[in-house]
């Protein structure tokens, strides 16, 4: 059992420390995939299904959460961060985007802070399965 459920229970929003069962219908394909995870783990399935299903329910609030900071920022502060991205310096993208390094500066630091980091790495990290393609193209 794990913590949470513990805590449920003791708190009295769980009547019984027993663990849950889920009933779900899944598709063949989600069937699969899962038995093939609870083979290659040595588990049941019914362990996995809360734990994959916190993990996915994660995954998309965490990626929701992302696009409505990105669609914070402005056109230039955007533009900043996906060079950023790409790997371009402040003088590169400055020249690229007809605005002096200081300005480049200013935006991504505005950019940064909206994203309550503090270095272009962690921007990078945050930002590192997008696809910023179209800023290659772009003139």
């Amino acid at each position: 059992m794990s913590i949470w459920d513990r805590l449920l229970y003791l708190i009295g929003l769980r009547p019984t420390p027993s663990p849950r069962t889920y009933h779900l219908d899944l598709s063949d394909s989600l069937q699969t995939s899962l038995s093939t995870i609870a083979r290659d783990e040595g588990r049941p399935e019914t362990e996995l299904i809360p734990e994959l299903l916190n993990a996915g329910l994660t995954q998309y609030t965490s990626s929701e959460r992302l696009w409505k900071k990105w669609e914070s920022l402005s056109p230039r502060e955007k533009d900043v961060a996906a060079l950023v991205c790409l790997g371009y310096t402040n003088r590169e993208m400055g020249a690229r985007l007809n605005i002096s390094p200081e300005t480049v500066k200013d935006r991504l630091e505005t950019a940064m802070y909206k994203f309550n980091i503090t270095k272009r790495t962690e921007l990078r990290l945050l930002f590192a399965n997008w696809d910023f393609s179209e800023w290659e193209r772009q003139q």
